[in-house]
């Protein structure tokens, strides 16, 4: 099997909260060289100053896409000096070289969901820097994992109760896995997203 023969596929769901319009709940999905850059942005609070705060960071990933993850923290932080500031989670998936680098900085979830159930451990999970990007430069480290095909990478903001990953049925399509979250697992009281991607034929 070729890695050329791999391919990412990926599917989101979002909520505002309750009452509001606009999220500040924020994803990105880009295909960058071989490989897709994915992203989740959570603008703090909620409302429309969290929603301008996360247009702006995802611009800038948009922007500069190609540049390495802590340097696309760095054009973000730039991007919303005198504005409230995000969380984000940021991964690329590399097909050709069967890795995943990620970071995240602040109150956001990642998790590597193996597709080989005997893979100990079965599950890998983001560990972000604390803070937020847009306040005191943020110094992420980030981390690179080997991936296999099937294998399914979840990024969601704290809209989203932990423990989803027992009761996923990994066979699903990516959209179905996020459908699923965002209908199950939602706290309701911040605005909500989940982003899938998986590694895969």
């Amino acid at each position: 099997m070729a890695a050329l023969d791999l391919k990412i596929e990926t599917g989101f769901a979002t909520l505002p909260l309750p009452g509001e319009v606009e999220s500040g709940d924020l994803s990105l999905v880009k295909r960058v060289g071989k490989g897709t850059l994915i992203a989740v942005v959570d603008g703090l609070g909620h409302g429309q100053e969290a929603a301008s705060s996360a247009h702006a960071a995802i611009a800038a990933l948009e922007r500069y896409a190609r540049e390495p993850l802590a340097d696309l923290v760095r054009r973000c932080h730039t991007a919303l000096l005198g504005m409230r500031g995000v969380v984000l989670g940021l991964a690329y998936l590399d097909p050709q070289a069967a890795t995943m680098t990620w970071l995240g900085v602040g109150n956001i979830g990642g998790l590597v969901l193996h597709a080989d159930a005997t893979s100990r451990p079965p599950r890998i999970g983001l560990v972000p820097t604390a803070g937020f990007v847009g306040g005191e430069q943020p110094h992420p480290t980030s981390r690179v994992v080997p991936l296999t095909p099937g294998d399914t990478v979840v990024l969601f903001s704290d809209g989203i109760r932990d423990g989803f990953a027992d009761s996923l049925t990994l066979p699903d399509t990516p959209q179905s896995i996020a459908d699923f979250i965002i209908t199950r697992h939602v706290k309701g009281t911040d605005d909500a997203l989940v982003l899938v991607a998986r590694y895969a034929r």
